[in-house]
């Protein structure tokens, strides 16, 4: 418990010292036309909710897993089960 402790304070110091520094690096400028605004078609760039967005980028993570996981454990079991481990 202490490992997981140390490691949520690390997490939130590296956001709050070292994101404002790679933003600085990186010359991040909050007023810049986004893709969605200069590109907007309708049909692919779309404006939508930071919310909704959101809610896409976790159902495409958290759709791969009960794919993918299977198939790699599969794929690792066989190799091993070939290699007589």
């Amino acid at each position: 418990m202490l490992i997981f402790f140390i490691s949520l304070t690390l997490l939130i110091l590296g956001y709050k010292f070292y994101s404002p520094f790679v933003e600085k690096q990186a010359g991040i400028d909050p007023t810049a036309i986004t893709p969605q605004e200069r590109l907007n078609d309708g049909v692919d760039y779309v404006p939508i909710s930071p919310a909704r967005a959101f809610l896409i980028q976790f159902l495409n993570i958290a759709g791969v897993g009960p794919i993918f996981g299977p198939i790699l454990g599969d794929r690792t079991w066989q190799r091993d089960w070939r290699c007589g481990a």
